[in-house]
């Protein structure tokens, strides 16, 4: 019920995120594509929408970069790539405040019917954007974190790198449609830490003020 304006949010912050800081280090690419917006119609991908409720993995469009604009294209294609999966943990962390605010006053009171639709909507947008993040981090191509990998390779193995970027793609696509199983447990182990950490800290916030 909840999943599909949650992925809405998730994905257009997300892509939103990569337009912004590209437009920010001089590449107005995306921005002259009508991408550096927060309609969620001009960054969302109908089988990638659909592969994320079936299959619990998807995509939306990609954002259209130059690296040709930047000062530096291979530092700042970095933080283009970072940028996306940032923003998801930003909204994961300010979802945790919310949730924790509810754990208080579930403690006290019968939760009314608004208030269980908006306990199961936030947790969703949480862990969602927990597990977007996460899986872009991850530095396999085409995922975010292989640009950011990318900006950290010495150049000396830059290029022979980028020469199998297609192979190992195609290699972890298969991998998703072979095995969500274990990757689905991958990411668990991944987001982890990343969920008790902005848990605890919303619920420390919480406490001294509630």
């Amino acid at each position: 019920m909840y999943i599909i304006p949650v992925l809405i949010i998730a994905l257009t912050f997300h892509e939103y995120s990569h337009a912004y800081v590209a437009y920010k280090l001089g590449d107005d690419t995306a921005k002259n594509r009508g991408r550096l917006t927060l309609n969620p119609l001009k960054h969302l991908d109908i089988l990638g929408t659909l592969m994320f409720i079936f299959a619990h993995i998807g995509w939306a469009k990609p954002v259209p970069v130059n690296a040709m604009n930047f000062k530096d294209p291979k530092q700042d294609m970095a933080k283009v790539g970072l940028a996306g999966p940032v923003m998801n943990l930003i909204i994961a962390f300010i979802t945790a405040f919310p949730i924790q605010i509810m754990v208080v006053y579930f403690a006290n009171r019968a939760p009314g019917q608004f208030a269980l639709i908006m306990w199961e909507f936030l947790l969703m947008l949480f862990s969602v954007n927990l597990y977007l993040a996460v899986f872009n981090l991850i530095p396999i191509p085409p995922l975010d974190g292989s640009r950011i990998f990318y900006g950290v390779l010495p150049q000396k193995y830059y290029f022979k790198v980028m020469q199998y970027e297609r192979y190992v793609a195609f290699g972890l696509i298969l991998f998703v449609l072979i095995a969500p199983g274990t990757l689905r447990k991958v990411l668990n182990t991944l987001v982890f830490p990343f969920r008790e950490t902005f848990l605890w800290v919303a619920d420390l916030v919480v406490s001294v003020f509630i």
